[in-house]
């Protein structure tokens, strides 16, 4: 098996324990936290809180991110994160309110330093032709911790109505192991030299590297500023409201709508499988078709990525009460409350967003494959600034309110995406056509390396 691959699969399973721990501790903080203050009364921690913190810290951190990458290097700066999450999770074993926010602070500036060592790390060991497939792959893999970690929920979760200490204290305790054996995997990955050239549709790309840390945060500005990457940042915006919605918000909506029956807590985990489910069945749908689906571009699949979510959306709307985001409600609907069509409004909200971010990972290693470092930090930094922006509103906001905001922003975040792509489409058959007519490779930008081989097809 080719190195490069068989680092990317390391990474995957990396990630999928890590994040198995820390998705399925945000899926049920809401809930779990509830429990506690019942328990303690001294306990006064807020899940959308922490949440916000949590994505706010990663936000601001993201700017630095690319400059303190220059001195650790993808595979340090994964690990230093990787620990952050270990201690957020284990913290949850000593329930303090201000060692609850403390842990906060620190897992965002590490998820800064996770996911933009991620993001330079599955470029470095992709090319043109495999950075959509590996993207796919990679999150396929990554979103399993979905469907592990929240199957888990929904076992021990069964039949209660409150979560008591024993039962919170097995979870953390499981989680925490979990997340000791992602950090094992991610120190198992192997050191890549990253290679001079790319060979992409016969044109070679030079790659250029930050001279320091001063120079990364430098480029990173002057990458934010650039047309492209405005637009996207739309799109971006986008998938962090969504993120927040359907991890920290839709399944808790679930369990607090009595309506549902007894096990509505239980059903708090099992949204988050069936959101894992979607997930996983999206990126190894367009990983294992992403050398096909390329062929097409990229948008036809962000497209069908916006037609699932709204539908989603409205189905949302007609089965859960509006006042279900802020606690325990004997509420209803539009329709009775059914748990059968929560579970597919989660997956389909999970597909969604696989159809969305498995794209996203494809256009910035490709057409940023010589700045992926700060193109990847710009993205997280973008996508956790509006999922903070979301949870600071959650606590506060009609589950009617925020489908509207998540309806509108997904119209213009489409577009602004399908925007970029059709420009950078039209750049490669420029590109094409010109070196055609002169019978010899031509220089292209490195925002066309991504789709220059795709140009022949479209014409």
């Amino acid at each position: 098996m080719d190195r490069k691959f068989v680092n990317v699969i390391i990474l995957g399973f990396g990630f999928m324990f890590v994040f198995t721990a820390f998705q399925t501790m945000g899926n049920i903080e809401k809930t779990i936290l509830d429990s506690i203050t019942q328990d303690d009364s001294s306990f006064t921690g807020d899940g959308y809180t922490s949440l916000a913190i949590i994505y706010a810290t990663l936000a601001i951190c993201n700017w630095l991110a690319p400059s303190a990458i220059t001195i650790t290097g993808p595979r340090g700066a994964m690990l230093i994160g990787a620990v952050t999450y270990l201690f957020f999770i284990v913290t949850f074993l000593f329930p303090r309110t201000w060692l609850l926010y403390v842990a906060s602070v620190l897992i965002g500036a590490g998820a800064a330093m996770i996911w933009t060592g991620q993001g330079n790390y599955l470029t470095m060991n992709s090319d043109a032709e495999t950075i959509s497939r590996n993207s796919g792959i990679f999150w396929a893999m990554l979103q399993c911790s979905m469907f592990f970690g929240n199957l888990f929920v929904f076992i021990k979760f069964q039949g209660k109505s409150h979560i008591d200490l024993e039962t919170r204290n097995v979870v953390f305790g499981a989680l925490t192991g979990v997340c000791v054996l992602g950090i094992v995997f991610l120190a198992l990955l192997r050191p890549i030299k990253r290679t001079a050239t790319v060979e992409d549709a016969k044109v070679e790309i030079a790659y250029r590297d930050a001279e320091g840390p001063l120079e990364a945060f430098k480029g990173a500005l002057k990458l934010f500023c650039t047309k492209d990457m405005l637009l996207l940042s739309v799109t971006f915006i986008y998938t962090g409201i969504e993120l927040s919605f359907f991890s920290g918000v839709y399944s808790p909506s679930i369990g607090f709508t009595l309506a549902m029956g007894e096990n509505a807590k239980q059903l708090v985990g099992l949204s988050g499988v069936f959101i894992g489910m979607g997930e996983v069945l999206g990126g190894a749908l367009f990983g294992i078709l992403g050398s096909k689906t390329t062929r097409w571009g990229r948008d036809p699949i962000v497209i069908m990525g916006f037609i699932i979510h709204l539908s989603s959306f409205f189905l949302i709307f007609i089965n859960l009460p509006t006042v279900a985001p802020f606690g325990d409600t004997s509420e209803v609907s539009y329709i009775t409350p059914s748990a059968e069509l929560a579970m597919f409004c989660s997956f389909l909200l999970g597909f969604g967003d696989a159809c969305f971010n498995t794209q996203i990972y494809s256009i910035l290693g490709g057409n940023y494959s010589d700045n992926s470092t700060s193109a990847f930090a710009l993205f997280k930094f973008t996508q956790s600034l509006a999922a903070a922006a979301c949870f600071f509103y959650s606590s506060k906001a009609l589950l009617s309110v925020q489908l509207v905001v998540l309806a509108a922003l997904a119209s213009v975040g489409t577009a602004c995406f399908c925007r970029v792509e059709w420009a950078g489409r039209a750049r490669a058959r420029a590109a094409a056509l010109a070196a055609a007519a002169d019978d010899k490779p031509s220089p292209s930008h490195a925002l066309a390396d991504a789709d220059a081989d795709n140009a022949l097809h479209y014409d």
